[in-house]
């Protein structure tokens, strides 16, 4: 199965869809993900706007989710900041924290108003 992601205007995410890959093949057995977006205009419409996605991060950095942005100077889909002071980082698209998770096994949420890793009680 290949994914596919709705784009609204503003490249946002809106939903993912899956094709089954022979939608996908040209008339040489190769996949182009233009065919799987004609497939899905054809099912949702001329004026919407499909980009591909990819479980396995093979393309477009990582896979899209609802409320991800698209971004075409990048060619990646990148998930909602989660932190005003988390930094994008642009080889993987991911947002990193400004300061390293601890790796001493104990469990941590961020706090951003003291911009460090608290730890987590159970």
């Amino acid at each position: 199965m290949a994914s596919f992601a709705k784009l609204n205007s503003e490249n946002i995410v809106e939903r993912v869809e899956s094709v089954v890959n022979e939608v996908l093949k040209d008339s040489n057995g190769i996949e182009q993900e233009q065919l799987g977006i004609n497939f899905l205009k054809s099912l949702y419409g001329q004026d919407t706007n499909w980009k591909q996605t990819s479980y396995n991060n093979n393309i477009r950095k990582n896979y899209a989710g609802i409320g991800y942005t698209y971004d075409s100077n990048r060619d990646a889909f990148i998930s909602p900041k989660p932190f005003n002071s988390w930094i994008l980082n642009e080889s993987t698209c991911s947002w990193n924290a400004p300061i390293p998770y601890p790796t001493d096994g104990q469990r941590y949420s961020w706090n951003e108003e003291n911009q460090n890793w608290t730890l987590q009680t159970i």
